[in-house]
């Protein structure tokens, strides 16, 4: 129920990082937020839509109401029960789009917050960091990206089937400090949609208890021994089935295993995710990459979202 309409001239701004899904084996449960953001901007009008979009997207991404970052706004004000008669909304994308690091969730969460923002404006209370996470995956239908994105660092989440719906949670998990971030970002894209639908319907018994050894395994790996990522980083449901849809990744990430090196399809790819104790990629991994069109780049931990509208950020 809308409570207040905003004048024009209030403003909010939000920041958001990129994310990593899976992880290897923690298929559609874990994730981790790096160190790439995306900032939104917002400004009520009297009236219309205006959205403005700079870096990556320009010129491909729509520039009406079916934009996500817009969608996600609109729901975030009916969230906190707020309405504007007109919008300018402006994207400083830095996330690469369908390469495998949440670019949708960073849209999603982005807006939402945007949305937070403003309500603080109108003695809303804002959507707490529980209910960004509900709502971001109700967007994408799962909680993986969108909770990373939200919390920031590496998280575990979860999703509890109720009559009403599904039911999105996560928490966050402690990363070794010893753990150094490699994203490897390819000029190829991919559509999470398209490559799911190589993933087979039903796995076996055998590849389902090997999967949730390693996700076990990963936790472990993730926040005590990180010597043990190699191993926990190995998958059963995902990696392969995706790798006829995308075989530089596929063929760079047997590279990096062959090196040593815990790496991982990012989400849905093509991007590969490596995990190291390292402070630089083994000589072989990093010629590969550059010789295949990647772009290797040492990332840090994302930070949760966080938004401001000119009194005070939160997050």
């Amino acid at each position: 129920m809308v409570t207040r309409t905003l004048p024009p001239g209030v403003s909010a701004t939000a920041e958001v990082a990129a994310s990593s899904a899976n992880l290897g084996p923690g298929f559609d449960s874990l994730g981790l937020a790096v160190g790439l953001y995306d900032e939104i901007s917002v400004e009520t009008t009297e009236s219309g839509l205006v959205v403005e979009v700079e870096g990556e997207g320009v010129g491909q991404v729509p520039l009406d109401e079916s934009h996500l970052v817009v969608r996600a706004i609109q729901r975030g004000l009916r969230e906190n029960g707020i309405d504007t008669p007109g919008l300018i909304v402006r994207c400083r994308n830095r996330i690469p789009h369908s390469r495998g690091l949440g670019s949708s969730a960073a849209a999603v969460v982005g807006g939402l917050a945007a949305a937070n923002g403003l309500a603080m404006q109108a003695d809303s209370t804002p959507m707490s960091a529980e209910r960004l996470v509900q709502v971001s995956s109700e967007f994408e239908g799962h909680p993986d990206n969108a909770a990373a994105a939200v919390l920031g660092g590496a998280v575990v989440s979860w999703t509890e089937n109720r009559g009403d719906g599904p039911r999105y949670a996560a928490v966050q998990i402690r990363l070794h400090p010893a753990i150094t971030v490699f994203a490897a970002i390819p000029q190829v894209r991919s559509s999470t949609a398209e490559t799911r639908v190589l993933l087979p319907e039903h796995v076996s018994h055998a590849d389902a208890s090997f999967n949730v050894s390693r996700a076990a395994l990963l936790i472990v790996a993730l926040t005590e021994r990180p010597d043990l990522l190699l191993a926990a980083t190995e998958d059963a449901l995902h990696q392969s089935q995706r790798a006829p849809a995308m075989p530089a990744s596929a063929e760079y990430l047997a590279v990096l295993r062959r090196c040593g090196v815990a790496g991982v399809l990012s989400g849905a790819g093509p991007s590969v995710l490596a995990l190291s104790t390292e402070a630089e990629l083994p000589v072989e991994a990093a010629e590969f990459g550059s010789r295949n069109g990647f772009e290797i780049v040492r990332m840090s931990v994302g930070h949760g979202v966080t938004w401001s509208s000119g009194v005070a950020a939160k997050s």
